[in-house]
């Protein structure tokens, strides 16, 4: 899988793409991550991407032109293979687009290219939409830019990527992989400062030990994400 991230601070990148997991991923060939500097596509000595808003108000306004200039130049080149740009499915990073879910980040690795677009200052020209399949939010706040959303999207869809993850089973029991929070997790030792590891994990019962988590995993979820469970309730009736 290939994803170009275009930004007009690309040094915000290195350190988080290039360790752990998605460091990893990129050295075994499981994926390919390219920043961009977006004022490469800028034609005035000042490379400027932004303009103030028509209409008026606080702040300015990322211009179209180099943003045009950019996926078109990029979806040219798109994929390892050469293909054609309709393989290259372009995203930008807005407090307006959808909510990251462990669905979409899912639907979202299995594409062969994606292409993030990492808006700035109060926003972008609403012309740069008509260049995207989607916009995507991860959460109901404003961040300073789309960088950290990026980072935060394309290590969510990573986890997907067949076998960037140790075994297929780790992303099936994570939390929201079936609508709940995840169960409970220990480790040795079995009793620290006085708190002990549930005795059903160390049982070796393992039908029991699913079960607890099962128990768990629900008992949590309706304490901390009651929404979830109300959506799982909603899930079943419509199928049902």
């Amino acid at each position: 899988m290939q994803i170009d991230v275009v930004s007009i601070f690309p040094g915000m990148f290195p350190a988080v793409f290039g360790d752990s997991i998605l460091g990893r991923a990129q050295a075994a060939g499981q994926l390919t991550i390219r920043v961009h500097d977006l004022r490469r596509w800028t034609h005035d000595k000042r490379r400027t991407v932004d303009d103030r808003p028509y209409g008026g108000g606080p702040g300015m306004v990322m211009k179209p032109e180099p943003i045009f200039e950019a996926v078109e130049a990029l979806r040219t080149h798109c994929g390892s293979h050469g293909k054609a740009a309709a393989a290259c499915e372009t995203i930008l990073l807005s407090p307006q687009g959808e909510p990251l879910t462990a669905r979409l980040a899912e639907t979202l690795a299995s594409r062969e290219h994606l292409l993030l677009l990492c808006g700035h200052y109060e926003g972008v020209d609403e012309r740069v939409k008509s260049l995207t399949a989607r916009s995507v939010s991860i959460g109901d706040y404003v961040l300073t830019g789309g960088e950290l959303p990026a980072m935060v999207l394309v290590d969510a869809i990573a986890r997907f990527i067949p076998g960037v993850i140790g075994h297929d089973q780790a992303t099936e029991e994570e939390s929201f992989a079936a609508g709940l929070l995840e169960y409970p997790q220990y480790t040795r030792p079995p009793v620290f400062r006085g708190l002990a590891v549930p005795e059903i994990l160390l049982s070796g019962d393992h039908e029991q030990i699913a079960q607890w988590r099962k128990v768990q995993s629900v008992e949590r979820t309706a304490a901390a994400r009651p929404d979830l469970v109300k959506q799982r309730r909603k899930s079943s009736k419509q199928r049902g």
